[in-house]
């Protein structure tokens, strides 16, 4: 049984070959294994190697420590926001990422265990096999900071039951493990101590024959139910409110059923709304609902020139700010701007949504052959970043 171990220096990402299977472990536990420049391009270097692999047949993936992924790294685009696109090729290569998540060719298994949030998401609910389990704490929190819900889920989110897409996008909602299981967004529950078994059962299996690792993991699942407190018992009135046109007109619903005696459960969300980036919130939800009208590929591409235009901060600089009073200074006391809701206009948010030339679009290749050679590399960022 041999196992290779790629990048010995940081190993922020171990990737080990065991006959059949390929194992990708996340490796940076004590960030909670958010997802740096490195290990992006690790995890694409590793998935591309091992599709065109005729021997790899089954990728299993997981976070050590205790989370999954918590998202991208977040210092990374703080100690970017006075270098001109120092995050571009980032942005370009996790939207890349994303495509190849949804067409990879070979079985891929995500044990999904602990904090699972953001772009960290975006390994899992593609993959054939979504394992979850009690610890599993799934999130997309980014309005809250001043970004928008990205990494493929304005694809994902909107394909929800009702509107708990919207819902969860600009609230930042946490599900458990059983509320995933029961929206779709993962396809098994596994007690947590099973995992290590689990995960051994599947290397002993070596094959990528999708009923074969159907049965093992079905012989360590068991059959859930959400909780009956879980927000999902709420889907009428989430409904009913996260339909409405604008971010104004969802909080003033909200409001309004909140100050019903038995709907005490809203207060606590609505806290977190008011709390959230005002210009965040409303790049979340256009984002949700131009998502529920595009293909996956139109979604990442929009994603790419909305992400590069927040970052570029051309309307607002809230995400600096907010990722600053998150892991800064830590004083989790944002300073918006602007500062309240009606002063983001649809002008505004229309700038971020803009059309790039077409030779900086997000490059995804509509045939087959060509899947992977809409890299940055092959791409005009390389030759103007040299020609600056």
């Amino acid at each position: 049984m041999a196992h290779g171990l790629v990048n010995l220096g940081e190993q922020v990402l171990i990737a080990e070959e065991v006959n059949h299977v390929r194992l990708l472990t996340l490796n940076r536990p004590r960030q909670l294994n958010v997802i740096s420049r490195e290990m992006l391009s690790l995890i694409t270097k590793n998935l591309e190697k091992w599709e065109k692999d005729d021997h790899a047949e089954l990728i299993l993936i997981k976070g050590a420590g205790r989370a999954f992924s918590a998202g991208g790294d977040l210092k990374m685009f703080y100690d970017g926001k006075t270098i001109e696109d120092s995050c571009l090729e980032v942005a370009y290569r996790m939207y890349w990422l994303c495509y190849h998540q949804f067409a990879y060719k070979k079985t891929r298994v995500a044990f999904v265990h602990g904090i699972c949030m953001g772009g960290g998401a975006s390994l899992t609910v593609p993959a054939e096999f979504s394992v979850v389990t009690d610890k599993t704490v799934f999130a997309m929190p980014e309005a809250s900071i001043g970004f928008y819900t990205d990494c493929s889920f304005t694809y994902i989110l909107p394909r929800l039951p009702g509107y708990l897409g919207e819902y969860l996008a600009l609230t930042g909602a946490r599900l458990n493990g059983k509320e995933l299981i029961a929206t779709g967004l993962a396809t098994h529950f596994v007690p947590s101590e099973k995992f290590p078994e689990l995960e051994q059962r599947l290397i002993n299996l070596n094959s990528g024959d999708k009923n074969a690792v159907k049965s093992v993991i079905e012989e360590f699942s068991v059959d859930v139910q959400p909780d009956k407190d879980s927000m999902l018992h709420k889907q009428s009135i989430i409904d009913k409110c996260f339909c409405k046109d604008s971010v104004e007109e969802i909080i003033k619903s909200f409001e309004t059923e909140g100050s019903i005696v038995e709907n005490e459960w809203i207060g606590p969300v609505l806290k977190g709304l008011r709390r959230s980036s005002p210009t965040g919130l409303k790049i979340a939800l256009r984002s949700i609902r131009e998502g529920r009208k595009q293909t996956l590929p139109e979604c990442l591409k929009r994603e790419f020139r909305v992400t590069v235009n927040i970052l570029r901060a051309k309307i607002s600089g809230d995400i600096y700010d907010g990722i600053r009073a998150l892991t800064i200074d830590k004083d989790n006391s944002p300073k918006w701007n602007p500062p309240t809701l009606d002063k983001v206009s649809s002008e505004k948010v229309d700038l971020l949504f803009q059309s790039f030339k077409e030779e900086l679009e997000l490059q995804i290749p509509a045939k087959e052959e060509c899947r992977w050679e809409g890299k940055y590399e092959n791409t005009a960022y390389p030759s103007l970043k040299e020609a600056a």
